[in-house]
């Protein structure tokens, strides 16, 4: 029970951290381009993560680990980045959140192919629930659909799910920051190249706002924030703090609101509650 409790704990602050990925996105893909964006987070993150490495003299992974850590680098440091930033040029934040519902969905069933794990019917019920009442409330309160950001928001919803499910059975016998601080060094050579071949212009029309949002997807969105998240994930189990991500739409809109000034109205606390009663359900039940 104390490492299921940890899990979740731990799973929760991650949730948190991730939750402010995507309006600071919004934010710097006003003032660099989704390449560039992506490339610099990633080589800011692999140079913080290799100092820890070096710092704290981690084992390097076992060669049959190569694979599982190139998946981790293909969903969350280059896939769900670049698509993300690629659909925020088409959608609103508010939009581009709420897509964040279908990842416990996406976590469960890559959990279920490459971890193993074989959750409860109850599982993918409050799942299922939690991520119909978030497609709803998108549908509901961000405008008129936009395919081509829609679909890239789906395409980085299942590479992310895939790379935390990845990441997940991974953590159990290299330890969650070290998991994403080698996925991060793996990818490093071809992130580096990138963000040399696609530097901004005009430094000088780049804002402070934009600098900061750069900064906190780089330490935070792509290093801190999977310490915590695949901590909980190794402790808890995929299926048991998977649905955890359920909560992030609406930290993540709540941000927006704060951030950006989008309103927020009275469906998304009701939404809101209701997800949570999901979260619950399928924690006590799965």
């Amino acid at each position: 029970m104390q490492r299921t409790t940890d899990g979740w704990s731990s799973g929760l602050v991650g949730v948190i951290i991730f939750s402010g990925s995507l309006p600071a996105t919004r934010v710097a893909v006003g003032g660099f381009t989704p390449l560039f964006l992506t490339s610099a987070r990633a080589v800011i993150a692999a140079l913080l993560g290799a100092a820890l490495l070096l710092a704290l003299r981690q084992v390097r992974p076992a060669r049959g680990d190569i694979v599982s850590l190139a998946v981790v680098a293909l969903g969350v440091v280059i896939g769900f980045p670049l698509l993300t930033a690629l659909a925020l040029q088409e959608i609103t934040s508010a939009r581009s959140i709420v897509f964040i519902g279908l990842l416990p969905l996406a976590t469960a069933i890559f959990g279920v192919v490459r971890g193993g794990e074989r959750p409860k019917p109850a599982l993918w019920l409050f799942s299922g629930i939690g991520a119909a009442l978030v497609a709803g409330f998108a549908m509901s309160r961000s405008g008129p659909a936009v395919p081509a950001g829609d679909l890239m928001m789906v395409a980085a919803i299942l590479l992310c799910g895939l790379g935390y499910a990845e990441g997940a059975a991974l953590s159990r016998r290299l330890g969650g920051w070290q998991v994403i601080s080698w996925a991060l060094v793996l990818a490093l050579p071809v992130m580096g190249m990138l963000a040399l071949s696609t530097l901004p212009t005009e430094w000088s029309a780049v804002s402070v706002p934009q600098w900061l949002s750069l900064a906190y997807v780089s330490v935070f969105s792509m290093l801190v924030g999977f310490v915590f998240w695949y901590r909980g994930l190794a402790l808890g189990g995929i299926g048991r703090v998977g649905p955890l991500q359920l909560l992030q739409p609406f930290f993540g809109l709540a941000l927006a609101g704060l951030l950006l000034g989008e309103p927020i109205a009275w469906p998304m606390i009701a939404v809101t509650s209701l997800v949570v009663l999901c979260v619950f359900g399928a924690k006590r039940f799965a």
